[in-house]
């Protein structure tokens, strides 16, 4: 097959790339490189340095492409309601796009990566039958972006499915942005001999993935026609964790002096966030063969061998308050 991957020089997308080369299929993408690293991109990737947005040139790259995975976004959760124009256009103006093109040149299906935001603050474990119920910007583009494929691939008779990966770890994961990636921006802090920020007061619970796991079940979505039209959860609903232990796990790995610096919470962010997996388990028969303790020993592997790196703030703040962050204010990380 063609298998044709928005984000591919990014942490997720390029280790797909990597899952269906070694599987005999013939690989392209784009990225704007935002959000990866060039040196990502396996050798055997058509690679395009395009944007999402360029409707025009990415109808002309996909042509006799099979498969979409759309792994591309600005997912900037917490930074959405503070630069919510960026945030949108790379989500939903950018999946639009994508989806237009895919569906002009008549692909097979087209395999979306949601979000958990889509979810909101509701009863846990989040369910894929709950209603969404996003509470900040990325999430309501999240939201948009699945109701534009519902519609899009119904109409014009293009399969699809779409996936919700937990919180995903693991090499290749972008650690010098200062907006996301609680475990990468913690492991470069800590190596830099530098404590980790928390907001709040760290009682938050999480769920984390190690992105092998992840890619694996995202190409089961690839093959398995009983995956059309479905919407799964994807990640471990059996090793939650308070980021105040996460800090405390990277911490014991890297032998750091622990003392956490606090800052208030920030706004809209949800207390606690973990998906059910027991549909994905039932159907394709999912399992978690790499533990967070395991992943994060990875994590800090390529890390350190990559070596540690400055915060760059490469999104611009649209909205500037007493609401904002000072650590994003002003640059603290």
């Amino acid at each position: 097959m063609n298998i044709f991957i928005t984000g591919v020089a990014g942490f997720l997308g390029s280790h797909l790339a990597d899952y269906c080369l070694e599987r005999g299929h013939k690989v392209s993408g784009c990225d704007n490189l935002m959000g990866g690293y060039l040196d990502n991109v396996n050798s055997k990737v058509t690679f395009y340095n395009y944007e999402c947005n360029d409707l025009n040139s990415m109808i002309k790259i996909m042509k006799n492409i099979d498969i979409i995975y759309h792994c591309a976004a600005s997912a900037h959760e917490g930074l959405s309601s503070f630069s919510p124009y960026s945030i949108s256009k790379n989500t939903v103006d950018a999946s639009v796009s994508v989806f237009t093109a895919g569906i002009s040149n008549k692909v097979k299906k087209i395999i979306f990566c949601s979000s958990m935001a889509r979810y909101g603050d509701q009863n846990l474990p989040y369910t894929e039958d709950m209603n969404p119920k996003p509470v900040d910007s990325y999430g309501i583009g999240k939201v948009a972006a699945e109701q534009y494929l519902i519609n899009l691939c119904k109409t014009h008779g293009v399969d699809f499915t779409i996936a919700v990966p937990h919180n995903i770890i693991g090499p290749r994961q972008k650690y010098d942005d200062p907006y996301r990636n609680v475990v990468s921006i913690m492991i470069n802090l800590m190596l830099q001999k530098r404590q980790p920020i928390i907001y709040g007061d760290g009682e938050q619970k999480r769920c984390f993935s190690y992105v092998s796991d992840c890619v694996d079940t995202l190409y089961q979505m690839t093959v398995n026609p009983k995956t059309n039209s479905k919407i799964y959860n994807i990640g471990p609903d059996e090793e939650f964790v308070t980021i105040n232990k996460l800090s405390e796990l990277i911490a014991n790995k890297l032998k750091f002096n622990l003392n956490p610096i606090y800052y208030a919470d920030r706004p809209l962010e949800v207390k606690n966030s973990y998906c059910s997996s027991a549909k994905i388990k039932k159907e394709l028969k999912y399992t978690t063969s790499i533990s967070l303790e395991k992943g994060i020993e990875k994590t800090i592997e390529y890390i350190k061998n990559r070596g540690v790196r400055d915060f760059k703030y490469h999104i611009d703040l649209e909205i500037i308050n007493e609401k904002t962050p000072i650590t994003w204010k002003e640059k603290i990380f």
